[in-house]
């Protein structure tokens, strides 16, 4: 008799779990477009990725919008909506040089203009270090903000430039609204939770 499979614990990440989240999220975005559009060097690959993957959690921890599972081994960053969006990159300039930061600025000029003007939630960072793949453990922390969209009635967004992700978020539910070819091929997607 086998034993019948448990939903795994989801929790709101605390400061506690920034290591273990950066980390991860290091790990399961090295091959990914976007990530590797800001920072294609190997050899800066991980210091750069993790000052970038550490500023969007520090942004995020305080708003209780951060879900993980394993503390950290898989993590939907979501932002809710806010007064006011920096679109300048903020003190994540402090951390990347400037190089970098005209790729970034590039991407987000891109997908500002492309993004829906109503509110919304984003979600900005869903990974799942490597370790743990094929569970479906960024399904289960993405629903959990899903579940946050749909109790303020409003819709979620985020953005891929994965092709292979496409697929795998309209089966979760996804549609895509919007796509820009510029700096970086991207489709922006919606989810409707009403």
């Amino acid at each position: 008799m086998t034993a019948p499979v448990t939903a795994p614990e989801i929790t709101v990440a605390t400061p506690a779990d920034r290591g273990r989240v950066v980390s991860s999220l290091v790990e399961a975005f090295t091959k990914d477009p976007i990530l590797r559009y800001f920072f294609p060097s190997e050899a800066t690959y991980p210091q750069y990725a993790a000052a970038f993957f550490g500023h969007f959690f520090d942004k995020q921890v305080h708003q209780k919008t951060i879900w993980t599972i394993e503390r950290g081994a898989s993590v939907a960053i979501w932002e809710p909506p806010r007064a006011g969006n920096d679109e300048s990159g903020g003190d994540l300039a402090d951390c990347l040089p400037a190089e970098v930061m005209t790729r970034v600025r590039a991407f987000r000029g891109a997908l500002h203009a492309a993004m829906p003007t109503a509110p919304s939630w984003y979600l900005g960072v869903l990974g799942t270090n490597p370790d743990y793949a094929g569970r479906r453990w960024g399904h289960a922390v993405m629903r959990a903000g899903l579940r946050g969209a749909a109790a303020a009635g409003l819709p979620a967004i985020l953005e891929t430039s994965n092709p292979e992700n496409v697929e795998v978020y309209r089966r979760a539910g996804w549609e895509v609204t919007d796509t820009f070819v510029e700096p970086l091929p991207t489709w922006v997607m919606r989810y409707s939770t009403h």
